[in-house]
């Protein structure tokens, strides 16, 4: 995706974010329109290891928001993906119980959409 036009005043980061989809400059677009600090993808969680100690399976959430503590990550994927998610997310939860992490579906994210009259843009695969 190319980078944005969009001035985010909310944006917590060192280097300007590049967002994997347009659904989720949609969704840092709500968060700066509340002024909600915002950070994107700033921390990879370590799910599995091999005997060797090589990472098997790791989780990025798409957004932290400092202020409330709180990773959030966006589905707005095939059904088939979100299963998958929720497992991902299960496990951070497991094995990181002092994380807070909440999934947005896709109904969740277009209803948001819809309010603030913002396009819900087409995901692309990761």
């Amino acid at each position: 995706m190319p980078k944005t036009g969009f001035n985010f005043t909310s944006y917590q980061g060192d280097s300007p974010p590049k967002f994997a989809n347009r659904s989720e400059e949609e969704c840092a677009r709500v968060l700066d329109y509340y002024r909600i600090p915002w950070m994107y993808e700033p921390r990879t969680f370590v799910l599995e290891r091999d005997a060797k100690g090589n990472v098997v399976e790791a989780f990025t959430p798409d957004f932290y928001l400092p202020d409330q503590d709180l990773f959030v990550e966006l589905t707005t994927m095939k059904q088939a993906h979100v299963t998958k998610k929720n497992m991902k997310i299960r496990k951070v939860r497991e094995r990181f119980p002092e994380i807070n992490i909440k999934l947005f579906y896709k109904k969740d994210f277009l209803k948001l959409a819809q309010k603030f009259d913002l396009a819900a843009g087409e995901e692309r695969s990761r």
